[in-house]
C-alpha cells in the first residue's frame, strides 16, 4: 500500500525528531511492502522567517490531500514578541481547525524500563491498583478546536485590560466525549469527565451533556471531576484514571503534568482525530506530534528525545492507515532499547547503574536498528 503523509519538521528541535521518526516509519513499511510519501511543508517559526505568516495560503489545503500529518514543534523566542495572530502558535490552531481534528488524545503511561525517572514514591503508584505493580496507563481526550484557544479575545482601547472567551456548543462537547467512550470501551471501561462546573457556565454544560450521554454507555463508569482536584489526583494516585476527557485549555495542563510522571516530556506523543477516527474507525485524517514543543534551549545539541516522536508515528500507523502490525514493531523497537539501558539524558535514571546515556542521532538509530532487527 502506498500512504502519502504531510511533514511539517518545523522549529527549534522539531526537525532533530521528526527525521529519526521518517527513517523509522518507512523501515516498518518496508517490512510489510508499505511505501509512504512525503510532502514537507513549512508552518510556525520558520514559515514566518520565509514568508511573513505562521500558516502560509495553501498549507492547509495540501495537508488535507495527504493521508495523515507529522509535525514536530513550532515556536520559540525568536519569535515571542510578535503579535497574536502572527506567533507560531497560530499555526497549530489553524492547522487543527482547518483539518478538522477536534479530538486529541495524549497517552501516559508509566514505562517499567523508566520508573527510577518518575518522581512519585511507589506507595503513590500503587495507590488504585491493589496487588498491583507500581504504574499507572491513562489517556487524556482533549477537545482541540474550541474552548478558550478559539474563543473572541481582544484588549481594552487602552491596552490596560484584555479578555479571552470559553465558549463551547453542545455539538463540539457531545463529538469528543464519544471519542472518550470509544477509547474507554477499548481500555478498562472507565471515563473520568474533567471540568470546573462549580464555578464556570461552560463546564456546566459539559456536564450535563456528559450526563445525558453517559446514559448511552451503560457498560463504561462515568465519574466527574473539577479540575484542580484532577490535578492533585495526578500526583497522588494516577493509577486511578483511565480516559480522562476534558476541554482545551485543562487538557493541554492535565497531560503536561501526566507527562512530567512518566519521566520525561519527550516520551509522550500525540494523536489528532476528527469524526472518522472519533467513531474508532480508520481516520481519513489524522495529525501527529509529540507534546514536548519546540525546546529552542537545546535544539542543535543532539540531546533531544526522539522517542515521543517516533511513538508519535506508531499512532499514525494505528489510527490513521490501520496498521496495528506495524505500530505494534515500532512501540516493541522503542521497549526494546530502553530494556537494554540506552536513555537520553532526560529519562536517565537518579544514580541508576546498567544506563548509558546517549544522544538524540544514537537512541534514533538504536531504535532503527531493533525495528529493522525483528522478525
Amino acid at each position: 500500500m502506498n500512504y502519502s503523509i504531510a511533514l511539517i519538521p518545523g522549529d527549534g528541535i522539531g526537525p532533530e525528531v521528526t527525521g529519526p521518526a521518517v527513517e523509522i516509519l518507512d523501515a516498518a513499511g518496508d517490512k510489510a511492502g508499505h511505501v509512504f510519501h512525503y510532502v514537507e511543508l513549512e508552518a510556525g517559526g520558520r514559515a514566518i522567517d520565509s514568508t511573513g505568516v505562521p500558516l502560509p495560503e495553501g498549507v492547509v489545503e495540501t495537508a488535507a490531500r495527504c493521508d495523515a500529518l507529522l509535525l514536530g514543534a513550532v515556536g520559540g523566542p525568536k519569535w515571542e514578541k510578535l503579535p497574536g495572530d502572527l506567533r507560531p502558535e497560530r499555526a497549530l490552531l489553524g492547522l487543527r481547525k482547518g483539518l478538522g481534528v477536534f479530538a486529541n488524545l495524549r497517552p501516559a503511561a508509566l514505562l517499567p524500563q523508566l520508573r527510577s525517572a518518575c518522581p512519585l514514591k511507589d506507595e503513590v503508584l500503587t495507590a488504585a491498583r491493589p496487588g498491583g505493580e507500581p504504574g499507572f496507563d491513562l489517556l487524556i481526550v482533549r477537545e482541540l478546536t474550541g474552548g478558550l484557544y478559539f474563543g473572541e479575545r481582544g484588549r481594552s482601547a487602552d491596552g490596560s485590560s484584555a479578555f479571552d472567551t470559553e465558549t463551547y456548543s453542545r455539538m463540539e462537547i457531545e463529538r469528543v466525549l464519544r471519542t472518550g467512550y470509544a477509547s474507554a470501551a477499548k481500555r478498562r471501561k472507565k471515563l473520568c469527565v474533567v471540568d470546573k462546573s462549580n464555578v464556570l457556565e461552560s463546564s456546566r454544560l459539559w456536564r450535563e451533556v456528559a450526563e445525558e450521554l453517559a446514559k448511552e454507555y451503560p457498560s463504561i463508569e462515568t465519574s466527574y471531576m473539577y479540575v484542580d482536584n484532577c490535578a492533585m489526583q495526578l500526583v497522588r494516585g494516577p493509577g486511578q484514571f483511565d480516559v480522562i476527557v476534558t476541554s482545551n485549555l485543562f487538557g493541554d495542563i492535565l497531560s503536561d503534568e501526566a507527562s512530567v510522571l512518566t519521566g520525561s516530556i519527550g516520551m509522550l506523543p500525540s494523536a489528532s482525530l476528527g469524526s472518522a477516527g472519533a467513531a474508532g474507525e480508520k481516520s481519513i485524517m489524522g495529525m501527529y506530534e509529540p507534546v514536548h514543543g519546540s525546546a529552542p534551549d537545546i535544539a542543535g545539541k543532539d540531546i533531544a528525545n526522539p522517542l515521543a516522536a517516533i511513538l508519535s508515528g506508531a499512532m499514525m500507523l494505528r489510527y490513521s492507515f490501520g496498521l496495528e502490525k506495524e505500530a505494534a514493531l515500532i512501540e516493541s523497537a522503542v521497549s526494546r532499547v530502553l530494556d537494554s539501558g540506552l536513555r537520553t539524558g532526560d529519562i536517565a535514571g537518579r544514580g541508576n547503574t546498567g544506563e548509558t546515556i546517549v544522544g538524540t542521532r544514537a537512541m534514533a538509530d538504536a531504535v532503527l536498528k531493533a525495528v529493522e532487527d525483528a522478525p
